[in-house]
């Protein structure tokens, strides 16, 4: 079965305004995050969702709320709300500045920012650096990242109300879009910087191929 998976990123809350590492932590909307949601359902309003997904974040639910508000069609899927769509754990370093963070996590490898950390390690490296700097461990390592996202995937597979060529929404996070591009897009993208709020990037999820080959870029829109 392909699906047509339409994943936008959460409008803006008040820690992406304030530029602090938001995982787990859940940040209201700003006044710019409504209307970056409401951009985005004018964009998404001719589609005709068969389902809907988000993580069980507030800025992923309201962001996922206006969006079908705004569409068009006559049947709207319910709301799947469910922890694996979840961004990344950031541990010890939720709420925390991006600068600080990073530079807590990549100095001890020579690399004092997010983009030194990427560039020269690589985007794993960034989540397991992140895991050995938090004193108490609790920030999501590559590996834990991957296993739970993962399970979001499988989530989507299995659901039976799902047919060949179904358009699915996807309200997703900005280093969750970022690390799915990573994973699965040809070379050509600049994937220098994150998606922006409200942004709409389209994959073809093939759900009979294993997770790691599920994926293949339509279109990606900082």
């Amino acid at each position: 079965m392909l699906l047509h998976l339409h994943a936008v990123r959460h409008g803006q809350t008040y820690f992406n305004r304030y530029n602090r590492l938001q995982g787990w932590a859940n940040a209201p909307l700003t006044e710019e995050g409504l209307a970056d949601a409401d951009r985005a359902g004018r964009k998404l309003a001719d589609l005709e969702f068969k389902a809907a997904y988000c993580s069980d974040t507030t800025r992923a639910q309201i962001t996922a709320e206006r969006i079908l508000e705004a569409n068009q069609s006559e049947g709207k899927p319910g709301i799947v709300s469910d922890m694996h769509f979840r961004e990344q754990f950031y541990g010890y370093f939720e709420g925390q500045d991006m600068g600080m963070a990073w530079w807590a996590a990549g100095a001890p490898h020579g690399a004092t920012t997010y983009n030194q950390i990427v560039d020269r390690f690589g985007l794993a490296a960034s989540r397991d650096f992140l895991k050995e700097a938090d004193p108490f461990g609790d920030a999501e390592s590559d590996k834990e990242y991957w296993e739970r996202i993962r399970g979001g995937f499988d989530l989507m597979s299995g659901n039976p109300a799902l047919h060949d060529g179904d358009d699915v929404l996807l309200i997703s996070h900005g280093n969750t879009l970022l690390s799915l591009m990573y994973r699965f897009a040809p070379e050509g993208y600049d994937l220098s910087s994150r998606p922006t709020n409200g942004s709409v990037t389209v994959f073809d999820f093939n759900t009979e191929l294993p997770f790691e080959q599920a994926l293949e870029v339509r279109s990606y829109n900082r």
